[in-house]
């Protein structure tokens, strides 16, 4: 670690950019095909088990990270070596105490959590997710070390590793056990020990980079606080963070056991009927979550490179790194969002070959979530400024408060037998736009330089637009072109469709001056692009 290289904010955005598009190929790869094999029964119970491993492993890691990432980069920026190392050792032991408790929960009640989300056949793949949750907090605290030291390498390839392990146990294992008939709930099991898989070898690698780099850096002359004082610290930092990260976890759950519940309860559908109509709306979640999930890659960056510049006072290099990261918000996550709204049902049905059916009915879901991924990665990024300047009490209100908000507009229309699961999508579009319309409010009064929200967000709504009109019509007119042929054109129209609207973004990008030179040169190669764009 004495030869350890500080990644600058873009440098340190662009590693882990780069790490999440290879995790996000493997993660396609991955999710993909499973939708095509198990179906939209079989992904319920994944999703069932998944949805109780992600709020537990919140609850037990989401915050503390960044606490220790935030601790660990004001220690570094003022030279503190010794207070560094104590603060990794003390996240170890509160990690790994938080962990175990998570772990054990799903291990010994797991007949209990199964039946709180109304899905009993999901038994096998919670317990197979089990272990998992105290391996990340081990990962977790070696993450949150390098992340404040401004390495964000370990983490970009333990995230690799984690997905491609996944990809290559858990696909192939899920495939085998639907085909020898060991039933839906077994495969989605398989599926899963493939992720337990690939959090087990993450979490080696990354106790052994540490191992190896840590060198004679963490050992200073200063006087390191006391270990109650950093326990005190990361806990005060990191608990807020995680209550509201893991409300947004338990409120998903408690979403997915109202909708089930109605639909079985109020609408009077069986157990595997309820499971297949809440599996259309998965089907659309993956492609949802898509745009926010390089959002970590800016938030993990962002954090610690706000927090330097805080305890320095450095109020310019704040603006600087927070109008850089909304701009790249912008130009990235609204386009990718009206593509997905505006070409839905011929990406489901591209990427859904084995499943047309329940592609078709999904698509109504992500019309709607389409729109809602741009304020989800909205919602995300003005977290990180807030938890950066130190107010992670907010992000939980807001948070907590769109939850509520979500709950009970699924509650009343899922038990509509008029609108039944349609009625998922409605609540979360409404509940993600009220946070993000929150988030930005608190974001404008808490900044010393007042963001201009319509000159970063004038640009990319109007560029994204034009570029969803062009996808329309470009389909538009391919798909009656090939309407009576095979999958291989109907794919290719899809395909060419995208990449039509692709080029008109662009163009888009570079006429309207969407990035300044100042901005491409915070990248690698950035004044080589800037110069072949002519952009000044």
């Amino acid at each position: 670690m004495s030869k350890e290289k500080k990644q600058s904010f873009m440098g340190g955005v662009t590693i882990m950019a780069v790490s999440t598009v290879f995790v996000k190929i493997c993660g396609a790869l991955y999710k993909i095909p499973l939708n095509n094999i198990l179906g939209e029964e079989g992904v319920t119970h994944f999703m069932t088990a998944y949805n109780i491993y992600t709020f537990l492993l919140t609850l037990s890691t989401a915050g503390l990270p960044l606490a220790l990432s935030k601790l660990v980069s004001e220690a570094d920026a003022t030279g503190r070596r010794n207070q560094m190392r104590r603060c990794l050792t003390t996240a170890l032991l509160a990690f790994s105490l938080i962990g175990g408790l998570g772990s054990a929960a799903m291990l010994i009640f797991t007949d209990r959590l199964a039946g709180l989300l109304h899905n009993s056949l999901a038994y096998w793949p919670i317990k197979a997710l089990g272990v998992s949750v105290f391996c990340v907090s081990i990962m977790c605290a070696f993450r949150g070390f390098s992340q404040g030291r401004r390495n964000m390498v370990p983490t970009a390839v333990s995230q690799f590793i984690e997905a491609f392990v996944k990809l290559v146990v858990g696909l192939p294992l899920a495939w085998y056990l639907i085909h020898i008939g060991k039933g839906l709930p077994i495969g989605a099991a398989g599926a899963i020990v493939g992720v337990s898989a690939g959090i087990v070898l993450a979490t080696v690698y990354m106790i052994a980079d540490y191992r190896r780099h840590r060198g004679p850096i963490l050992w200073g002359t200063d006087k390191a606080q006391s270990y109650g004082t950093i326990v005190r610290r990361l806990l005060g930092l990191g608990i807020p963070i995680a209550i509201g990260q893991s409300g947004m976890s338990l409120l998903s759950m408690v979403d997915q056991s109202i909708i089930l519940g109605q639909l079985q309860n109020v609408l009077g559908l069986e157990e595997t009927a309820a499971a297949g109509l809440y599996g259309q709306y998965t089907f659309s979640s993956t492609l949802f979550n898509l745009p926010a999930s390089f959002l970590p890659a800016v938030a993990v960056s962002l954090i610690p490179a706000i927090s330097a510049a805080v305890t320095r006072r450095d109020h310019r290099e704040v603006n600087r790194v927070v109008s850089t990261s909304f701009r790249l918000i912008a130009v990235l996550a609204i386009p990718a969002g009206v593509g997905l709204s505006v070409m839905a049902q011929p990406i489901l049905l591209l990427l859904y070959p084995a499943r047309q059916q329940t592609a078709l009915a999904a698509t109504y879901h992500l019309q709607l979530l389409g729109i809602a991924s741009i304020f989800v990665c909205i919602m995300l990024l003005t977290n990180a400024i807030m938890q950066a300047h130190g107010k992670v009490h907010l992000p939980l209100v807001t948070m907590l408060t769109g939850g509520l908000v979500k709950v009970g507009i699924n509650y009343l229309l899922v038990g509509n037998p008029d609108i039944n699961i349609k009625g998922a999508p409605i609540g979360t579009l409404i509940c993600y736009v009220l946070i993000a319309a929150i988030n930005l409010a608190i974001v404008y009064h808490l900044l010393e330089e007042k963001p201009r929200y319509l000159g970063i967000f004038f640009k990319p709504v109007l560029a994204s637009a034009v570029m969803g009109a062009a996808a329309w019509a470009s389909w538009g007119l391919l798909g009656r072109l090939v309407s009576t042929s095979g999958y291989a054109m109907r794919s290719l129209a899809t395909l060419a469709s995208v990449g039509i609207a692709v080029v008109v973004y662009l163009i888009l990008v570079v006429a309207l001056r969407m990035v300044s030179r100042e901005d491409l040169a915070m990248i690698p190669k950035g004044e080589k692009l800037a110069k072949l764009l002519h952009i000044r």
